[in-house]
């Protein structure tokens, strides 16, 4: 029997970090990459800023196969997220993200569009970008949901289905 592949989940919330509120999207995240077969532990919680690079370079250090943020990924000055997503990735998976937004305006939330996440590679970690939103997560999980298997298996150089 195999290990399955590991995640890393982030919260990226200055509030939820300095306890201001439970997180609410990060157990969301970590409860769909387990439904997929991949381990993960909760969720770290960072606030937004450095420390969100900080801890996108521990989990690619550690070997994860995935790495999903959850959070500032908006508008707001603090919103920080997909630089330095781009700091640590060394290339882009356009698509999935254009369709975690594609997905969230499909389902009646304009806003979506608004989100900036981006998604890529560093080294052999795919890492991608959620929205803050619990809904702007579950529209995320379920375009990531039917591809995430198959995009690891090509990540380590596995052939087409």
């Amino acid at each position: 029997m195999s290990t399955p592949p590991r995640a890393v989940v982030i919260t990226c919330s200055t509030r939820a970090a300095a306890g201001a509120y439970a997180d609410r999207t990060g157990p969301l995240v970590v409860d769909a990459v387990r439904e997929w077969g991949l381990a993960a532990d909760r969720p770290v919680v960072v606030p937004d800023g450095p420390l969100v690079e900080e801890a996108l370079r521990q989990a690619v250090a550690t070997g994860a196969a995935l790495v999903l943020t959850t959070g500032g990924t908006g508008l707001t000055p603090t919103d920080r997220t997909p630089e330095a997503t781009r700091a640590v990735i060394d290339r882009e998976v356009p698509g999935i993200a254009e369709a975690i937004r594609a997905a969230g305006v499909a389902a009646g939330v304009p806003t979506a569009m608004l989100s900036r996440g981006v998604a890529g590679l560093a080294g052999r970690t795919l890492v991608v970008n959620l929205p803050g939103s619990t809904g702007g997560v579950k529209d995320g999980l379920a375009v990531l949901a039917p591809v995430v298997a198959h995009a690891l298996e090509q990540v380590v150089g596995g052939d087409h289905r």
